[in-house]
């Protein structure tokens, strides 16, 4: 889901930047207006499990991999406008320091994965439990919300990976950037997100909805303690190892390595903006980290990452109640 430097045209990733800073600004706004200031730590909570959730690689059959992005936990706990700011700052500590997702792209994962996502999964929450909703109701509501927004990110990902052999090749007709059109990219894309990502995002959102609601406070509430919330935050970045069982990689995150092998060649513009910043701890470890080194690197990825994440929004709170 993270689209990597060098999958989309400069041109690409222009648009997507282009179309990003008004939403980053209008987004901003509304937060301003909308969110108060004790309800500051409840995005830095959002903001960090997002962090961390999309740190458990899931493997699906095929040898692929993909992740939750938690993104409807956040829109439905606090609005779609303070997810986009929550998700966008998620986002953009992946990419400068973990080299999770280009900087490149940035723009258009962030169009993906926040502005898409946190936007749909809130209104369509909204849509199903609308009235006097019961929890039974409100809970599907929040998994169908899930279900629905993941795979419209993911169908917007495949279009913008699929669209790329079309706008952009070199004089012997390869393409420059992602090398497959939209008859492959979709259905890769698309297939794995209904049958299985999609099921996960929809049932760990239900779940984290469920929870908050029996301890009625917390993430979606304003007037209780955070400190449960906060201690299953550290257990699950402690628990983050458990997604390097997951060996495959990602569809459409391929290395050149892997490229090579799969195509018999590294497109041209891949090659020359693919190898640009890879981060502090790419891949949120050091090179030659395994076993339970590796694992123990992985955990304190977790926590930097995290730790980052809610510095991050405390500093964005700070700047707009200026």
């Amino acid at each position: 889901m993270h689209i990597p430097d060098g999958y989309l045209s400069p041109a690409t990733c222009g648009v997507f930047y282009a179309a990003m800073f008004p939403v980053w600004y209008y987004a901003s706004k509304r937060a301003e207006r909308e969110l108060k200031l004790k309800q500051l730590p409840l995005l830095a909570l959002g903001a960090a499990f997002t962090f961390v959730i999309m740190m458990f690689n899931i493997p699906i059959p095929g040898g692929s991999t993909g992740h939750m992005t938690g993104g409807a936990v956040v829109a439905i706990a606090l609005g779609p406008w303070a997810a986009i700011v929550g998700l966008s700052l998620t986002l953009s500590l992946q990419a400068f320091f973990f080299g999770d997702g280009g900087l490149t792209t940035l723009g258009a994962n962030c169009f993906n994965m926040a502005f898409l996502m946190c936007l749909s999964s809130y209104y369509i929450y909204r849509v199903i439990a609308f009235g006097e909703a019961g929890s039974a109701r409100r809970l599907f509501a929040a998994g169908a919300a899930a279900y629905i927004a993941i795979n419209l990110v993911a169908l917007a990902a495949a279009v913008e990976l699929g669209v790329q052999p079309a706008i952009a090749q070199g004089p012997d007709g390869r393409p420059l950037y992602a090398p497959y059109p939209l008859s492959v990219t979709v259905p890769a894309m698309v297939w794995p997100h209904l049958l299985f990502f999609g099921p996960i995002e929809a049932v760990g959102t239900a779940l984290i909805v469920s929870y908050a609601r029996r301890m009625d406070r917390g993430l979606l509430h304003e007037g209780g303690s955070l400190k449960p919330l906060w201690i299953a935050l550290l257990v699950l970045a402690v628990l983050t190892p458990l997604g390097l069982f997951a060996t495959g990689t990602p569809w459409g995150e391929w290395s050149p390595e892997e490229l090579m092998r799969l195509l018999g060649y590294i497109p041209a513009g891949m090659e020359r903006f693919g190898d640009g910043w890879r981060g502090i701890l790419p891949d949120y470890s050091l090179p030659g980290a395994s076993g339970p080194f590796g694992g123990l690197i992985y955990i304190l990825s977790a926590l930097l990452g995290s730790a980052l994440v809610v510095a991050f929004v405390y500093i964005w709170g700070r700047l707009w109640k200026r």
